[in-house]
């Protein structure tokens, strides 16, 4: 499911606002008795979700790369202490 029909300023958003938002969604559908107007609603929260869901893939790619980094700088300062 696309995400692109989502308003822009969600993409700036924080997976926390995000998750509020989203939240929010799911709130107002389940008070909600017009069932067209809830498909529109459902689908904009999947989309939310699928834009919830690759900013936290990117996040913890984010996270992987940094922990790799601080161990690969570890170790070569470990070995560095070797050779001495």
């Amino acid at each position: 499911m696309k995400d692109k029909n989502l308003p822009n300023d969600y993409n700036s958003l924080s997976i926390d606002e995000l998750t509020s938002e989203a939240n929010k969604m799911i709130e107002d559908l389940e008070r909600n008795k017009d069932l067209e107007s809830s498909i529109e609603k459902y689908q904009n929260l999947l989309k939310l979700n699928n834009l919830i869901e690759k900013k936290f893939q990117k996040d913890v790619k984010d996270i992987n790369e940094k922990t790799k980094e601080n161990i690969s700088k570890i170790i070569s300062e470990k070995n560095a202490k070797k050779i001495k």
